[in-house]
């Protein structure tokens, strides 16, 4: 891991940029007084130059609750390299959408089986450097989507002990019995008129976690419109499990 930049925001919150070896990523963390930090990894749909407005708000309010916060930019997007067969299911699933189409079963194993398996990794490594830190402690957990990638952190990785997932993306179906292998708990965030995702299929999948503690909010509103009060309740659910 190498820090490329950092600034003091106005909360006193330090932001730094960092790449591990070609992949960029954020850490947010508090004053240089504070104590070793449990950790939230902030996970996202997309590029972190585009995604930033919101990352940078969610970080700051899970590193006011006594956390640090740190994210990386996915496969194929923001800087990245581009993948030809990720772009073209995109362009796929964005027709299906607009036509008013179900999106098939292949269309969804084309864009997010890949993405799984390369991102999955990427977050390993960026865990294993994170932890290194001294500012870092344990316990971990995971906030955020895509869901399918959260879903396999949750059963490969041992050091996750509580996730907070957005139900705001598709999920292969090939990966409900993965789904059934998850144990830590969960709480799932679901925006019930989601325009761009598959509702039933999201209530099929916390239906198929295999938690004892797992917890769903589902909230009116589009994609975007998660109420603020669901911050508050992503604080209390980790405080009971990382704090």
């Amino acid at each position: 891991m190498r820090f490329t930049s950092e600034q003091r925001l106005d909360d006193d919150v330090l932001e730094r940029e960092f790449t591990l070896g070609e992949i960029p990523g954020i850490l947010w963390t508090a004053g240089s007084t504070a104590a070793p930090a449990p950790l939230i990894l902030v996970g996202h749909p997309g590029g972190l130059r585009r995604m930033y407005p919101r990352l940078v708000a969610r970080a700051r309010h899970t590193v006011a609750e006594g956390y640090a916060a740190a994210t990386i930019e996915l496969p194929w997007s923001g800087d990245r390299p581009r993948s030809a067969a990720a772009e073209e299911a995109r362009a796929d699933l964005q027709r299906a959408l607009k036509a008013g189409e179900p999106v098939g079963d292949e269309i969804v194993d084309r864009l997010i089986l890949p993405l799984v398996e390369q991102a999955v990794p990427e977050w390993q490594a960026a865990l294993d450097a994170l932890l290194a830190l001294p500012e870092i402690d344990g316990p971990v957990g995971y906030a955020g989507g895509v869901i399918a990638i959260g879903t396999r952190l949750a059963v490969v990785e041992p050091r996750i002990s509580a996730a907070l997932l957005f139900a705001g993306s598709y999920v292969p179906r090939s990966m409900f019995e993965e789904a059934r292998q998850v144990s830590i708990p969960l709480l799932v965030l679901l925006q019930w008129d989601d325009e761009g995702n598959d509702r039933q299929l999201a209530l099929d999948l916390f239906d198929a976690f295999g938690s004892k503690e797992k917890t769903l909010h589902a909230n009116m509103g589009g994609h975007t419109g998660v109420p603020q009060f669901e911050a508050d309740s992503g604080n209390r659910f980790f405080a009971r499990h990382l704090m």
